[in-house]
């Protein structure tokens, strides 16, 4: 039986399946279909020749509560410019709001959308140009009964616990605002993301408290709470996370990714787990933009192309298990982006002001959805 899409020619790229080669992917009824290649033949053909072929990008560390919170931004709009087929919004939504979040954003977008909770009752409430409120600095705001509950009864968009902490997100509340969200990471049987900002408390501090499968966000951020010592050592806590099986996230946003960290970083072998934007309304016309541009400068930075598309794929669907998605395999959803790399000088900016030109940068030819085109970047929207 012919598959209702046919994608020809590309470099497919799926980590999770050991592919890295030039041959076809077929799309029937919404799902990756095996590939006859003696008999593969279509009436919707796409010539993938000289792009990527990838799993639909998923960006596990995203603000797309558009409207009802100061931060958020267009999570389909976005999508087209990026190759995001997955949003994991993190934390912009609490246990007092989280019912609007599932009516007006996840069931409406095109775009896949999943959460992680915020322990603060009202999400992130307070995060804009002309008012910035910490929402984890009123310990009154964070019940883990509450928020487990809410997860608990969810289980359909939520994938794990958010809190903010650090001197902008919690004020002098120190670990107590980790301490609580880890109480409702318990109660729900979820995992937990850990935002940090400047101390108090430190980043060391905050590593020994995360669990197996808790994520640190912002991973490679710049000083103070970088993952790296003043002589540009990896910290200990950092190395002793990691062999524990705690995940490290990047998060870049409009404070929290660093050139001089980041090579630092990947010169000692340390690759990040997870690429993301951390988009908001205040980053999304720079320095992120999108995660296109954050997986730019990665692979400016020598990180290996299969690396940083397991980093948007086959990493984050583990993180929110998710098995079908962020790979190729048959029977997987059928969330496909085809990028092409092009080469052209391309200015990459870090959270500080710190440049780098990059030989080239990654665009979108076309965005795969349930099986379906659902943005042909040829064609003027």
């Amino acid at each position: 039986m012919a598959p209702d899409l046919l994608i020809r020619n590309g470099r497919v790229i799926d980590p999770k399946n050991n592919i890295d080669e030039i041959t076809d992917i077929a799309v029937k009824n919404g799902k990756i279909a095996i590939v006859d290649h003696e008999r593969a033949n279509s009436s919707n053909i796409i010539d993938a020749r000289d792009a990527l072929v990838l799993p639909g990008i998923i960006d596990m560390h995203a603000h797309v509560y558009w409207g009802a919170t100061s931060l958020g931004i267009d999570g389909d709009a976005l999508a087209k410019r990026s190759g995001t087929t997955c949003w994991l919004d993190v934390g912009s939504a609490g246990p007092g709001n989280f019912a609007g979040f599932r009516r007006f954003i996840a069931e409406r977008n095109q775009t896949k959308v999943r959460a992680l909770l915020h322990i603060s009752f009202a999400g992130i409430f307070g995060f804009g140009k002309e008012v910035s409120v910490g929402e984890s600095d009123d310990l009154r705001l964070l019940n883990p009964s509450v928020c487990a509950n809410i997860a608990k009864n969810n289980p359909d968009l939520i994938r794990g616990i958010k809190v903010r902490i650090g001197r902008h997100a919690s004020g002098f509340n120190g670990i107590a605002p980790l301490d609580l969200a880890l109480e409702a990471a318990d109660l729900a049987g979820m995992p937990l993301m850990c935002h940090i900002d400047f101390p108090p408390p430190s980043i060391d501090d905050v590593l020994n408290k995360l669990r197996p499968g808790d994520v640190l966000t912002h991973a490679f951020r710049p000083r103070p709470n970088a993952p790296i010592d003043g002589k540009g050592a990896i910290r200990e806590a950092v190395l002793a996370a990691r062999e524990r099986g705690v995940l490290f996230d990047i998060g870049h946003g409009m404070g929290s990714f660093s050139f001089d960290v980041a090579e630092q970083m990947l010169e000692q072998g340390f690759m990040p787990d997870v690429i993301s934007s951390d988009v908001h309304a205040l980053c999304i016309d720079g320095p992120a933009f999108d995660n296109l541009v954050t997986m730019t400068k990665f692979l400016h930075l020598g990180m290996p192309l299969p690396d940083v598309v397991r980093a948007v794929t086959a990493a984050p669907a583990a993180f929110m298990g998710e098995p079908n998605l962020g790979h190729l395999g048959a029977g997987a959803t059928a969330d496909i982006a085809i990028l092409r790399q092009i080469d052209t000088p391309t200015r990459l900016v870090d959270v500080s002001g710190d440049a780098r030109i990059s030989s080239q940068r990654l665009d979108v030819q076309a965005v795969i959805l349930d099986g379906q085109l659902w943005h042909d970047a040829s064609v003027a929207n």
